[in-house]
């Protein structure tokens, strides 16, 4: 017989997001709606083990949708990654009595939602983060926003970029993944696009392609480089060496992260976080809620961490064709 839910505890962790605090809302105002007691855990793993636990009410959350960052706050904990701070994250759930857990965050928190719901603490995971490298998913909390802020920036430097007829490196976020690189590389129009996926570092390709497109006609040359990449600037300086035109390197860096989060990301957040409440309320555990085929839908914990996200050949050879 499944567990009966009483308390929900709900939690952000690892890299912030725009749309958690639209989560976290949906979290708190629909277990309330179902009868269900909330408590918000601050700073993530780190505030469980230090017991860092407030009851939310539904005036905790309001006005808080447009909001980006997290209200709950978020940090990284190494002693969660050890059995002993796991077990001691169960303990301290059960002293507060918080028998379902929903945890908002990436890959790394998930493990640690797994290895409570291991421990006997219902646990659901829902996917925040900027970088949509969750594999069991086709959204993620805080892409839209944060490739909608980037396309804006990158607008901007090309701006400057034609006026002064230089070439552009505009470095963006993802580490592992190379997912707003490529949406921004097709949004704005840039002549070359590098991801940790397909990157090959033959920088003498770039600057062919560079004195190429300058042979044309070009007036400017817009590279947008993921940050698993990186090493932009020196990447500029080889570049200018070798072509003789003016290149610069921009690094928009954690200005992706932030910002008041789109339609999107505080309507599907919305979705996720109520979705977790009704999982938890149903007896669910070890589950991770997705958003695949038009639908919100859920999977085990374990299938999802096993599971391995590709770069879409077709998206990636579209941006390459768009550059010709």
């Amino acid at each position: 017989m499944a567990k009966e839910i009483k308390t929900i505890g709900v939690l952000t962790s690892g890299g912030d997001a725009p749309g958690m605090n639209a989560a976290i809302r949906a979290v708190v105002r629909k277990a309330i709606a179902r009868g269900l007691k909330v408590k918000g855990i601050y700073k993530g793993y780190n505030g469980l083990l230090n017991e860092e636990i407030k009851d939310m009410t539904a005036r905790d959350v309001s006005d808080t949708i447009s909001r980006g960052g997290t209200i709950l706050y978020t940090a990284r904990c190494a002693e969660f990654r050890t059995p002993e701070g796991q077990a001691r994250g169960a303990e301290v759930c059960r002293k507060h009595g918080i028998d379902g857990l929903v945890v908002i965050g990436g890959d790394g928190s998930f493990a640690g939602a797994q290895k409570l719901a291991a421990l006997g603490i219902n646990t659901i995971g829902v996917p925040g983060t900027i970088d949509l490298d969750i594999a069991c998913t086709e959204y993620t909390i805080g892409f839209d926003t944060a490739i909608n802020t980037a396309m804006e920036a990158i607008d901007k430097v090309r701006d400057t970029s034609t006026s002064h007829e230089r070439c552009s490196i505009i470095e963006v976020m993802g580490r592992g993944a190379g997912y707003i690189a490529l949406y921004c590389g097709i949004a704005n129009g840039a002549e070359d696009v590098l991801i940790p996926e397909k990157y090959d570092y033959d920088e003498q390709r770039l600057i062919n392609n560079i004195i190429a497109n300058r042979k044309r006609g070009k007036k400017h040359h817009i590279i947008i480089n993921a940050e698993g990449i990186g090493h932009s600037a020196s990447m500029a300086r080889r570049i200018e060496a070798a072509t003789g035109l003016e290149t610069r390197a921009t690094i928009l860096g954690h200005m992706q992260r932030g910002g008041s989060p789109t339609c999107k990301d505080r309507v599907y957040a919305s979705m996720m976080g109520a979705y977790a409440v009704d999982l938890l309320a149903e007896g669910k555990t070890n589950r991770v809620v997705g958003y695949k085929d038009g639908e919100f839908t859920d999977f085990d914990i374990d299938e999802a961490l096993s599971m391995q996200k590709s770069i879409s050949e077709y998206m990636y050879e579209v941006s390459r064709a768009l550059t010709v």
